[in-house]
């Protein structure tokens, strides 16, 4: 189990994820959501508003935007994301994957990892998105309103069973084992499949999205693994959804 003490030793590094169970989609399908996604992305923060196909070379990636999105373009990259073994079948149980940037270097960079379309027992769909660990774009990027906008538009783009943004750091504090849907984050987001957000004490925020689910906000500051208080709060706001049974995995 990581301690507060090995983690004061090295930066917390930020990220925002979605995670859904099984769901049969097309890789026209998880392509919709996606160009939904990136256009609801767009007005939350400039580095959010350009994004690239893969490529081998950052100049290369430059050559081919996404944006605007178009949909048959990002069904083909799903599709070319599909699992097999080398020169074998097809595992479309496994979904498909799809990598972007934004085109960024250092700590303009963000990373954006799909995962749609898998209808496997054993593997989460996912929306995963990097934020640059220092710097001035971290700091603007890595606060309540942005964290917030990203968590909303993943919700409103893939209908997520659950999501979260916080550090790396403050999840290991929360769960030994990082389970999908089983901790709080600094804003964490609910589905409303999974059952109705209680009050919770201030500073926590609650914030409906649409008729999907609801963000919860721990505090309006950062919130980080080297301040205990923000550990404490973390695991009281948990087990009070725990008792109301929003607490549980993803995937079981």
């Amino acid at each position: 189990m990581t301690t507060s003490s090995e983690i004061a030793t090295r930066p917390e590094t930020f990220y925002a994820g979605a995670y859904w169970g099984p769901r049969h989609e097309t890789p026209e399908e998880c392509a919709q959501r996606t160009a939904h996604l990136l256009n609801l992305l767009s007005p939350y923060d400039p580095l959010l508003a350009s994004w690239y196909k893969p490529a081998r070379s950052l100049r290369d990636a430059r050559k081919h935007s996404l944006m605007p999105p178009d949909v048959a373009t990002l069904a083909e990259l799903f599709r070319r994301g599909v699992n097999r073994e080398k020169g074998g079948p097809v595992f479309e149980d496994l979904g498909f994957r799809f990598l972007s940037g934004n085109g960024g270097l250092g700590t303009d960079s963000v990373h954006l990892n799909t995962v749609c379309g898998a209808y496997s027992e054993v593997n989460a769909n996912l929306c995963l998105m990097s934020f640059p660990s220092k710097g001035a774009h971290m700091e603007r990027l890595v606060s309540v309103p942005v964290l917030s906008g990203v968590l909303r538009s993943m919700a409103l783009a893939f209908d997520p069973d659950w999501a979260v943004a916080g550090s790396d750091e403050y999840r290991k504090l929360m769960n030994a084992d990082s389970t999908a849907g089983a901790f709080v984050g600094w804003v964490t987001y609910q589905s409303r499949r999974r059952g109705t957000v209680p009050p919770l004490p201030a500073p926590v925020r609650i914030e409906p999205v649409e008729d999907k689910g609801a963000l919860i906000v721990l505090s309006p500051e950062r919130i980080s693994a080297r301040n205990p208080e923000h550990v404490e709060q973390g695991h009281r706001i948990g087990e009070l959804l725990a008792r109301a049974g929003l607490m549980r995995p993803v995937m079981p």
